[in-house]
């Protein structure tokens, strides 16, 4: 069954489904500077256009273009920001 999740006014959508191993998201994030929370460890790979985040911890901002990822640890939270439409898959241990 798939989940649709609506967040900051719907300018960020996902859709959560499982996937043989793991429980996962895909979605499209809006322009904009957002900050997300964690409940798992999560790794986030960007499928289209760039995301910069900063990770819990790190003081620089990083960028991440299409095929890249990184990993934000469960119970934390992270900033994002974007220039264009980004689309991303997620997955969640």
């Amino acid at each position: 069954m798939l989940k649709v999740n609506e967040y900051f006014d719907g300018k960020a959508k996902s859709i959560a489904f499982q996937t043989s191993t793991l429980p996962a998201t895909v979605g499209v994030i809006s322009p904009g500077e957002y900050e997300f929370g964690t409940s798992k460890k999560e790794t986030m790979t960007v499928i289209s256009g760039a995301l910069t985040v900063l990770l819990p911890g790190m003081e620089e901002w990083m960028t991440y273009g299409a095929g890249e990822s990184f990993d934000v640890a469960g119970q934390a939270s992270f900033k994002a920001k974007t220039d264009i439409d980004t689309a991303y898959l997620c997955t969640y241990e």
